[in-house]
């Protein structure tokens, strides 16, 4: 994506796209980063002519890379939906508790964070010839500039950053007997780190060309694009995963947080995102892969007509139940989950997808209502950035289930951030608030509000009934 920005305005312009599924060999489910990088240069090539300023890089959190001594790769980077962390959680828990954890941490627990997969590491050939850890953000921007640092919003997401002496939590790993000279020098959001390498220059035509560290976990650059004003706002970065929460000053590693199982994530500007990480549309996405592949190719279109026909909230569902995290056979996991509950399960694919919508705004009623437990209010307003806010369906659910205005857009928030981070660490815009400024003249948002009903009380009471 190149971000023309004019003083005043930015747009918005796609190069290049291309897909990024999971590559699953012998020994498990693994990313295509070489052929992602290829993919990066050919984008950087279109962008060429145009004489690009700067360059930032953000992707996914909690997976990462090792390299060796002499900065190769150490093996094919792994996919955090492998099985190899599967069950990890307790193992390491007898090792060091919770509360220890968190207060060093202030992260939600999950299997997938960078934590459980290096442990599932531990006393491997791959991790003893490790030099560094660059989590994937960080190796493409060591691949640009040959600078190996991770960026503080992506090292957050590991649980073994502590968020409040902003430094690796070393005793954390040391206790678990992993690590701790693979660590890199953390910098924050905006830092420039240097000129591209002449080697990709020559490849790409490039000419002069810095490369930024944005926000490089796309949720932080999401949220730093979220067109909010005044207090009292949270946000929803709606994709593949849900993540909803809010931006604080500080991070609350609390006992009420460590409860709500909510984490702390380093924002852009000294913030602190304090969210719960929520299974998202990657549920109806499966379902989808999973019907094309029987023959029954279903347009979002036709889905979304087919699930405003289907029955009210028929069919409820834990959408953050662990047996929904494994990529293949949705469909038959989710009507499993449901009959095993006591639910009935869906049938036909507008019912699937009604009880998908259903089903995540419910939990995003409840997050929010955890939210405000946290942080002693309840939000008003909850703003949906990212893919999703596309989906009129759900963005309207939300309001209904959680009884706040919902606002929704932009679509392309992380991008969004992450171009106007550039621009504040090339000294083209001042702070964060000028940012959010420039996203509000930019984009106009679309508005939902919430159009009542008892519907919604009886739902969230019945799954919460199942769920208990």
């Amino acid at each position: 994506m190149a971000g023309h920005f004019d003083g005043e305005r930015i747009a918005l312009e796609e190069l290049h796209r291309f897909p990024n599924p999971g590559v699953r060999v012998v020994d498990g489910l693994h990313w295509d980063v070489l052929r992602l990088w290829e993919e990066i240069q050919v984008g950087l090539r279109h962008a060429a002519p145009q004489r690009p300023v700067s360059a930032a890089v953000d992707t996914w959190g909690v997976d990462f890379a090792l390299l060796d001594r002499l900065g190769g790769l150490v093996g094919n980077p792994y996919n955090y939906r492998d099985a190899r962390t599967n069950g990890l959680l307790p193992k390491v828990l007898d090792i060091v508790s919770r509360e220890e954890i968190f207060d060093q941490t202030g992260l939600q627990f999950m299997e997938i964070n960078t934590l459980f997969q290096l442990y599932s590491m531990k006393n491997t050939a791959a991790l003893d010839a490790a030099d560094a850890l660059l989590m994937m953000p960080d190796l493409f921007h060591y691949w640009l500039t040959g600078v190996k640092v991770c960026e503080y919003s992506d090292a957050t997401t590991t649980q073994f950053y502590d968020p409040r002496k902003k430094a690796w939590a070393k005793p954390l790993l040391e206790k678990l007997g992993l690590p701790t000279h693979i660590l890199r020098e953390v910098v924050q959001p905006g830092t420039k780190l240097g000129p591209v390498l002449p080697s990709v220059a020559e490849a790409c035509g490039l000419n002069g060309m810095s490369v930024v560290a944005p926000a490089s976990h796309d949720t932080g650059s999401a949220v730093a694009a979220v067109p909010a004003s005044g207090r009292n706002w949270a946000f929803l970065s709606s994709g593949t995963w849900s993540l909803l929460g809010a931006e604080i000053p500080e991070p609350r590693v609390t006992a009420k947080a460590l409860e709500k199982n909510f984490t702390n994530e380093g924002g852009v500007w000294g913030t602190t995102r304090l969210l719960k990480n929520i299974c998202g549309l990657w549920l109806l996405e499966e379902c989808r892969r999973e019907w094309a592949l029987a023959g029954d190719r279903i347009s979002y279109e036709e889905l979304i007509a087919a699930a405003e026909a289907a029955p009210p909230f028929r069919s409820l569902f834990d959408v953050d139940a662990p047996v929904f995290v494994a990529p293949d056979g949705m469909p038959q996991r989710i009507a499993d989950w449901c009959s095993d509950h006591g639910q009935p399960a869906p049938r036909t694919p507008g019912e699937f997808a009604r009880a998908i919508f259903e089903s995540l705004a419910l939990k995003y009623r409840q997050t929010l209502d955890d939210l405000g437990e946290i942080v002693g209010e309840r939000a008003q307003t909850l703003h949906v950035v990212g893919g999703g806010s596309q989906n009129e369906m759900l963005s309207q659910y939300a309001a209904d289930a959680c009884g706040v205005e919902v606002v929704a857009g932009p679509v392309e928030a992380t991008a969004l951030g992450n171009v106007l981070v550039q621009a504040v660490g090339m000294g083209r815009v001042a702070d964060g608030a000028q940012v959010r400024e420039i996203v509000r003249r930019s984009f106009e948002p679309k508005r939902y509000e919430p159009r009542g009903g008892r519907g919604w009380d009886e739902a969230a009471g019945r799954l919460r009934e199942v769920l208990s």
